[in-house]
């Protein structure tokens, strides 16, 4: 469990979708914006889909990639074979960053096992129902209070309204967060 929070940045449309045939099923860049800048200067935990489809290191940030494939090695990235090595590894990076967050940044496998450690959640509604074959984990009732909320129509370009989201546990601090 890590001492530094673990936070999740997603991306989820109306219907769950995080993600369709290794990319976004929608072109939305203002939360490509906006995912620059709350994960900057930190660590970024994924999955090897979610880095595959990335294609490289994203610059001014560490990534920690995880695959059971022993044979997965990508340049730029640091690998582990389970979630608990992942954040063991992406605390370390974070401590060396001098970074306040360890990001859990995609996909559903990463995401379903960092929400029950993860102290905020920034999230992007996507005020669409697009097809797609990977899903942000369901949010039990009551664990999450929304903090802050920034609504923005659809762009000039097609991009589907949306809403910037912050959202925060609940109650006591997870099991994850040990101290600030």
């Amino acid at each position: 469990m890590p001492a530094v929070p673990l936070v999740v940045v997603a991306a989820v449309a109306g219907n769950g979708a995080i993600g369709a045939a290794g990319g976004l099923p929608w072109r939305l860049p203002a939360d490509l914006r906006r995912t620059r800048a709350l994960t900057m200067g930190k660590p970024l935990v994924m999955g090897r889909r979610t880095w595959e489809s990335i294609g490289r290191p994203l610059p001014g940030r560490a990534s920690v990639a995880l695959s059971r494939d022993p044979a997965f090695a990508p340049e730029g990235a640091t690998v582990a074979r389970d979630f608990d090595e992942a954040l063991r590894i992406a605390e370390r990076l974070a401590r060396g960053m001098g970074a306040d967050e360890i990001v859990a940044f995609g996909g559903a496998a990463i995401y379903a096992a960092a929400l029950p450690l993860a102290v905020r959640i920034y999230m992007t509604e996507i005020r669409a129902a697009p097809a797609g074959d990977a899903f942000f984990p369901p949010l039990p009732p009551g664990a999450w209070r929304e903090v802050s909320r920034e609504e923005h129509g659809p762009g000039p370009a097609g991009e589907p309204a949306h809403a910037f989201v912050v959202l925060e546990r609940a109650g006591a601090a997870p099991a994850g967060r040990l101290r600030p």
